[in-house]
């Protein structure tokens, strides 16, 4: 699985069942993608 993070979102590529953990992984640290998005270019 593999995630790309950039400045305008989230790429997410990996099969559907990975991808639908991960997203449950994250959305316990960001409430919207948009929060993880710029913690991440703030990080940077």
């Amino acid at each position: 699985m593999k995630i790309y993070v950039h400045e305008k979102g989230v790429i997410l590529v990996g099969k559907a069942w990975e991808i639908r953990e991960k997203l449950k992984v994250y959305s316990k640290d960001y409430r919207l993608i948009k929060d993880w998005v710029e913690l991440k270019k703030t990080s940077s």
